[in-house]
């Protein structure tokens, strides 16, 4: 089987694409009846030749971020490009985790007995063949191929030109594993080539060999994706995530709270970008919540309340309200209360991830009934939204639409069901 390390990547774009497809298409047929412990084996090995080629990998990453300066990356974005030791390690780890956990395939879902005796269940499928198309992080490379892998699909990973050196050097760890456990290269693929016009053809299908596509970047990156996909995507726009400060708030709570979900790092999707309080606490909570968050070298942008709290807080405009800023920038904004709050995160939020800090229990639980989020937390940082924190070892995006998937896409997700039905000879009057 021809696979990415062997396409002849002079020839043009469309036809190395429609090659990627249908090795993959062939390798999903595989991987479908790999048995758990074959997918383990190959996540296993990955993570030892990941650790064992660490050095290399972070070579490559520097030639992705002396680029990455030269161009004038964002402070932020640089952040999710950089691989260190450390992070090699948690990506190495990562993939050991994804391998300790269940198999999501061949679950028997339900299982019931019709009057006429068919005995029928329901079962869980590989989904098949997903394209994941991402941006500067190159740990994505792992953490999809792996999570793809251990649900029986095959993966074709397309990362970004910034990011090319780094996700070359990790999918080369991958590959080493599938081919100690005996299964096709293919089974996770990589886009060998910088050209945009890879992503068009992905876009497209490959011919009929794609089953779903997830995006896992920018705002442009995924609303081009959604406008123009010809099959399924699983995709969040942006994080536009809130945290609301109620009346009944304990303010060293919150403190704690906030300065973790917007400032632990400001480049991931689930750092806190808006700062909600309730008015009837603005008093004795909005100045130390303001001024901890300047102190510590974050920009506020606020309100008349939030200036007045703090000079030092520049003007809000509207379009701050629905901003993912990924950097150390925050909105900040009096509210008259838990409806206002609600209401203002459903005008600017994105349905991605928001907190409320109460100690008053049937606020939290109205918030989190009403507030229509893929997440929604009480009293704990938004930073924990995450598939790894959820348990699920790793995840391949947050989804934030209401079809399939929501929230953390983990292995679970990554599957679909088939009816098995056994009968003893019945036929239909």
């Amino acid at each position: 089987m021809e696979n990415v390390h062997r396409l002849d990547e002079s020839r043009p774009v469309h036809d190395i694409m429609l090659a990627l497809g249908r090795d993959a298409r062939a390798a999903a047929h595989a991987l479908g009846l790999a048995p758990t412990e074959q997918k383990n084996r190959a996540l296993a090995e990955a993570a030892r030749v990941l650790r064992a080629r660490a050095a290399d990998v972070i070579a490559a990453n520097a030639k992705d971020m002396a680029a990455g300066e030269a161009s004038g990356m964002t402070r932020a974005n640089l952040d999710r490009l950089m691989l260190n030791e450390a992070r090699i390690e948690a990506m190495a780890r990562g993939l050991e985790d994804i391998a300790a956990l269940p198999d999501p395939v061949g679950r028997v879902l339900a299982s019931f007995v019709r009057p006429n005796g068919l005995q029928i269940e329901r079962v869980s499928t590989p989904l098949g063949v997903i394209g994941v198309i991402y941006e500067s992080r190159p740990n994505v490379t792992a953490d999809a191929g792996a999570l793809c892998l251990k649900a029986g699909n095959a993966a074709i990973l397309r990362g970004g030109s910034d990011s090319f050196h780094s996700s070359g050097a990790i999918h080369a760890c991958l590959v080493e594993g599938l081919r100690a456990a005996g299964l096709p290269d293919a089974a996770i693929s990589r886009v060998p080539v910088r050209d945009r016009a890879a992503v068009g053809e992905m876009l497209k299908g490959l011919a009929g060999n794609l089953d779903v596509i997830v995006p896992r970047g920018g705002k442009s990156l995924v609303a081009r994706v959604q406008d123009e996909a010809r099959v399924p995507v699983f995709a969040h726009l942006e994080g536009i995530v809130h945290v609301y400060v109620d009346r009944a708030a304990d303010l060293d709570m919150a403190k704690a709270i906030l300065l973790n979900a917007k400032l632990r790092r400001t480049g991931i999707c689930g750092a806190a970008e808006t700062l909600l309080v309730d008015r009837s606490v603005a008093a004795t909570h909005l100045k130390p919540l303001v001024s901890m968050l300047i102190d510590a070298g974050c920009e506020v942008r606020g309100d008349e309340a939030t200036r007045a709290a703090d000079a030092r807080a520049t003007p809000a405009t509207e379009d701050d309200w629905r901003t993912e800023y990924l950097e150390s920038i925050i909105s900040a904004k009096v509210v008259d209360g838990l409806d206002a709050a609600i209401a203002h995160i459903e005008t600017y939020g994105s349905h991605h991830t928001d907190c409320i800090i109460t100690q008053d229990e049937a606020a939290a639980e109205r918030f989190m009934r009403e507030v229509d989020s893929a997440i929604v937390l009480h009293n704990a940082s938004t930073q924990f939204a995450d598939g790894g924190e959820f348990g699920f070892g790793a995840e391949i995006g947050i989804a934030t639409g209401r079809m399939h998937a929501r929230g953390p896409v983990g292995l679970e997700q990554l599957t679909s069901f088939k009816y098995r039905v056994h009968g003893n000879g019945q036929t239909r009057p």
